[in-house]
């Protein structure tokens, strides 16, 4: 029988916060594939997460039988490549004057450290940022659009390099874009749209730098609309969740495990020939050409 065996494989999951977005649904899925997994969390959320863990409130339950168990918790600000780039303002707030190591330079380290050369085998960048995303891009501020661009752009460069060296030859990475990278979405602003363009654009040239420097594959996953915590500071989720499942060539809404299910497969040796690749897992939606739900009353 063909399936996804990623048993003896580390994956090393950034942006997961809580139980509702599609990190946690690719955490579960690699997981679930025999993958050892370890995640980077945002400092803000990282008390949080980890206390919903400590008390069993989060959802751990693995399709097929078990539950996830977190091989290691790191936090990770991915806005920030290396600690000379942390403002001392910054390092004084509560939430990161306890904390050490959260660059990404400094994370990659200490996997390095932990787990030594050759430590990771998966790369999941799920990471998203915008402080104005309910701006129209009109009314973004150039602050706004810069630092939505290098949290949610510029980062899975940063990580590709810095992480790189610690693949295997035959590795993944994967990243999590939206259909906004190349079509209009109103409501989703603030500089999120071109932050994707730039995400979707750097997949293509990280494919073939990382390619030929370690033999690492590249892919990002282009997924439908979610409601998930994260989601809500769009203002309009449900509406695009609504609009999509409405209008999408498959009349359904997407989940969680189309997500998890599509990246344990790229991160696998089924994947092995895709590279540099926009993978579309939104029930079709992005090959709609007209809006499909007024033609449908008509019909009816």
């Amino acid at each position: 029988m063909l399936g996804i065996d990623l048993q003896g494989k580390r994956a090393f999951v950034a942006g997961v916060a809580d139980d509702q977005g599609y990190g946690w649904a690719i955490t579960k899925a690699l997981a679930q594939a025999g993958a050892t997994v370890c995640v980077g969390t945002w400092p803000p959320a990282l008390r949080i997460f980890t206390r919903s863990l400590e008390r069993g409130k989060l959802d751990l339950t693995l399709p097929g039988g078990g539950e996830l168990e977190l091989e290691r918790i790191y936090p990770l600000d991915a806005s920030f490549d290396a600690p000379e780039d942390v403002p001392a303002e910054l390092r004084e707030e509560k939430r990161y004057k306890d904390l050490e190591g959260f660059t990404i330079s400094e994370v990659a380290a200490s996997v390095k450290e932990e787990f030594g050369a050759g430590a990771v085998d998966i790369l999941v960048h799920s990471l998203a940022n915008a402080p104005e995303v309910q701006n129209a891009l009109l009314d973004t501020s150039r602050g706004g659009y810069l630092s939505a661009v290098s949290t949610s752009a510029y980062s899975l460069v940063s990580m590709v390099r810095h992480f790189g060296p610690l693949m295997n030859p035959g590795a993944t990475v994967l990243s999590l874009t939206f259909l906004a990278g190349e079509r209009v979405i109103p409501g989703y602003g603030g500089g999120m749209s071109s932050a994707k363009a730039a995400l979707e654009s750097d997949t293509r040239t990280l494919a073939y730098e990382a390619g030929r420097k370690w033999g690492v594959r590249v892919n990002t996953i282009s997924a439908g609309p979610l409601a998930s915590r994260a989601a809500r500071a769009i203002g309009k989720i449900d509406n695009m969740v609504e609009y999509y499942q409405k209008n999408s060539a498959l009349p359904e809404a997407n989940t969680v495990e189309d997500v998890g299910n599509t990246a344990a497969f790229l991160a696998s040796p089924l994947g092995a020939g895709l590279t540099g690749s926009t993978i579309y897992v939104d029930k079709g939606y992005h090959a709609m050409g007209m809006a499909a739900e007024p033609l449908l009353q008509e019909e009816e």
